[in-house]
């Protein structure tokens, strides 16, 4: 990652009022519905759902003691209902569009602690880096090379990327777990170092302090208290565990993939002076896709992460409102010439993606310009 800003320019003065137009629209949308851009009942009670059905499985693991089937089925549960606390509970919390209250965002926000991971650097990697710079390597950390994938058109092929539309799927099982154990630290020594972290030492100190302690009482919680405390076979916890978190990283990793490393999405790379032609709210449109928007479950799922497009425009705005946002954003886009990018089915934009793997996974072609 770059610590360099790269500032966007207004290549193309029909569109430069494009952003602004649009966010007129949606403010008027709201005023004239009386609506709040922020939670509703609707919101409530899926955070109510969520949050039980990650805490309720491991209750009743602890004072029923199951078979083990019926044990790993609870895991299981956990981790859907870790996945989508991630997507539609902490995700509009740590945005601040979930309340307009900021203690309500901070608790609803640290339910990220619940699940293993950290929101200091949270915000650095998702706030910060990913929706100002999106698809821009080495500013963006989500497209960076992980392991051994290659989610960005500008970085050396390897050999072994020809196969990772194959085995990428199994890697993405891991990435709650690494984020859990190791990722938190990798990331706040990286982001510190390389400035994007602009805290003091002592406030650093005091970060780090957090982070550890989160770790401690999360392990102490999931994995010490069910063993020692109600006798649980250690081995049969721990197989539980990885359960939930492959679960969990399988589907959260595949849904944020499914936003912006799919067909169409663009790559810009910085000119010499890190400058982008392009306006920021176009930027956003060129490299970034929904998918699956008519459909109620997963919208209801996914936290609206199916309507990245508006999510990456209008990031305090609860998700709840996104279906209706995105009439305003399409017609307005289509007004101004702008490309509105979308896959209509759930199947479609994950055929889109592993085709996309594959693409990324072979050597270019110098006859072809890679987006």
């Amino acid at each position: 990652m770059a610590t360099t800003t790269v500032r966007f320019i207004d290549a193309d003065k029909d569109k430069s009022i494009f952003f602004a137009t649009l966010r007129k629209r949606v403010d008027s949308y709201f005023k004239e519905k009386n609506l709040s851009k922020h939670y509703n009942s609707q919101m409530v009670l899926k955070t109510i759902i969520l949050l039980a059905g990650y805490i309720v499985p491991f209750v009743i693991l602890l004072i029923i003691k199951p078979s083990f089937g019926i044990s790993m089925l609870l895991w299981s549960i956990m981790g859907f209902s870790l996945a989508g606390i991630g997507m539609s509970v902490m995700h509009d919390a740590n945005h601040g569009a979930y309340s307009s209250s900021h203690t309500t965002n901070y608790w609803l926000g640290h339910s990220l602690n619940l699940l293993g991971g950290s929101v200091f650097n949270w915000k650095l990697q998702h706030n910060l880096m990913h929706h100002t710079y999106t698809n821009i390597i080495h500013m963006d950390d989500d497209i960076d090379d992980k392991l051994i994938l290659r989610f960005s058109p500008h970085t050396n092929v390897k050999w072994y990327h020809k196969l990772q539309f194959l085995y990428a799927f199994l890697f993405y099982g891991i990435l709650t777990l690494y984020w859990t154990l190791l990722k938190d630290f990798v990331q706040f020594s990286k982001y510190t170092k390389e400035g994007v972290n602009k805290s003091t030492p002592a406030q650093n100190r005091v970060a780090l302090f957090k982070i550890v302690l989160s770790k401690v009482v999360y392990f102490f919680a999931i994995i010490f208290v069910p063993t020692f405390f109600f006798h649980l076979p250690l081995w049969q916890v721990v197989v539980g565990f990885l359960l939930m978190h492959f679960i969990g990283g399988q589907v959260l990793t595949l849904i944020f993939q499914l936003a912006h490393t799919v067909e169409g999405t663009t790559h810009p790379l910085p000119n010499n002076e890190d400058t982008i032609e392009n306006n920021w709210a176009v930027h956003q449109m060129n490299t970034t896709v929904n998918f699956a928007r008519k459909s109620k479950f997963i919208s209801w799922y996914v936290g609206g992460l199916n309507f990245q497009v508006e999510h990456h425009l209008f990031p305090t705005i609860c998700h709840v409102h996104y279906p209706e946002v995105a009439k305003i954003v399409k017609v307005t886009a289509e007004e101004f010439g702008v490309p509105y990018l979308e896959n209509e089915t759930f199947m479609q934009a994950v055929s889109s993606h592993i085709r996309t793997l594959h693409r990324f996974g072979k050597l270019p072609d110098i006859n072809e310009a890679l987006a």
